[in-house]
């Protein structure tokens, strides 16, 4: 996934009882965030500032999914206790993963893994990749990508 891409067509499950298909979505702005683990702090703090900022974005025609590979049901309950107003996708496969080369290896206490690296991807109403931010620093991100969103 590189600038200039188009929303991957592929069918997730989602929270809301919901299958989403991110090429289906037109004429809106779309905000594809990925995220390492629900109910971990980063990953709390930076849904928490997509939420917070939930009514400028949508003020600038934009829907935010977040992705990770938890389960649906632990998205459920992640997005409950929060009180996410968008929809949580659930990429177990890493389908939507591989997509956007989010696998990262990673190290954590001296042991490799691969993982999800936290990545953001801003696409136009007209579904075309216009920014995207890789290893992204969750401390004043959520802002940064509104200021993207308001030069479209």
């Amino acid at each position: 996934m590189k600038v200039g891409d188009k929303l991957p067509s592929i069918e997730l499950e989602s929270t809301g009882q919901q299958t989403i298909n991110l090429a289906k979505l037109k004429n809106k702005n779309v905000i594809v965030y990925f995220y390492p683990k629900d109910s971990t702090p980063g990953c709390t703090t930076e849904g928490q500032n997509f939420r917070d900022n939930i009514k400028e974005f949508e003020k600038l025609g934009a829907v935010i999914f977040g992705v990770s590979r938890d389960s649906i049901k632990s998205h459920e309950r992640f997005k409950e206790k929060q009180e996410f107003p968008f929809e949580l996708i659930s990429d177990p496969d890493e389908e939507l993963c591989k997509a956007f080369d989010v696998i990262k290896l990673k190290k954590m206490y001296g042991k490799e893994y691969l993982g999800i690296e936290r990545s953001t991807f801003l696409f136009n109403n007209k579904g075309k990749l216009v920014e995207e931010w890789r290893k992204v620093r969750v401390k004043g991100h959520v802002e940064l990508v509104l200021e993207t969103l308001k030069g479209l």
